[in-house]
């Protein structure tokens, strides 16, 4: 797997990334969902100089022009309900793409730091032949993008596979470069070194799905 890891070079997705972390900034969920949007932007951007181009030629008002435009056949693939905003912020580049939505959670039995990760929601179009980008603001254990790629399966199988992150952590990145195909790109912001006992990446920014749509029951 190729990690894209853009934390550590200066740009204006640190100061999205900082807004995020930010408990005080966190109180403003509509700042929250918007921040995660424009990372999923930044790093849509820097997929798309990877994709495959073909030449076009467009006709203007006063000519033509050969025009290199990408070519490939992309679905967008987010887990509910953490995933919505950065989902959108790739729909806003990739606006020709399929989407599909699954819904993934963890499940701590009598609150235990134990979980497994449930997933009961799945609705795609074929990911045969396509370009599949899965979208996971926070790769904390690996578990859930690794019961994802199982339940994929069931749909066809994706010529490329891309992953956008916002935060993981050295343990989540390396169990997936262990499950998914060695050829998958990891697209992600920041990396953080550690994980708590239940499983939340310290330092992180907390539940992501939460500050963004509210606490859930």
């Amino acid at each position: 797997m190729t990690v894209h890891y853009f934390g550590e070079q200066p740009s204006i997705l640190n100061q999205f990334l900082m807004e995020l972390r930010d408990s005080e900034i966190q109180k403003d969920p509509m700042r929250f969902r918007r921040n995660i949007e424009r990372i999923g932007e930044v790093l849509c951007y820097e997929l798309s100089k990877t994709l495959h181009y073909v030449s076009r030629d467009v006709a203007t008002p006063f000519g033509h022009k050969q025009m290199q435009v990408p070519d490939n056949d992309l679905v967008l693939c987010s887990v509910l309900r953490a995933g919505l905003p950065l989902h959108q912020g790739l729909l806003n580049y990739f606006d020709r793409a399929g989407n599909a939505f699954i819904s993934a959670y963890r499940l701590h039995e009598n609150d235990q730091d134990a979980f497994e990760v449930v997933v009961k929601y799945f609705a795609a179009p074929s990911l045969s032949g396509k370009t599949l980008i899965l979208t996971d603001p926070m790769l904390a254990t690996g578990q859930t993008l690794e019961n994802v790629l199982a339940a994929l399966r069931a749909h066809g199988e994706p010529e490329q596979i891309h992953i956008i992150s916002v935060i993981g952590s050295r343990d989540g990145v390396e169990r997936v470069r262990q499950v998914f195909p060695s050829s998958t790109h990891l697209w992600i912001a920041a990396i953080d070194e550690e994980l708590n006992s239940r499983g939340y990446i310290l330092p992180g920014l907390g539940d992501a799905g939460d500050l963004a749509f509210g606490e859930k029951l």
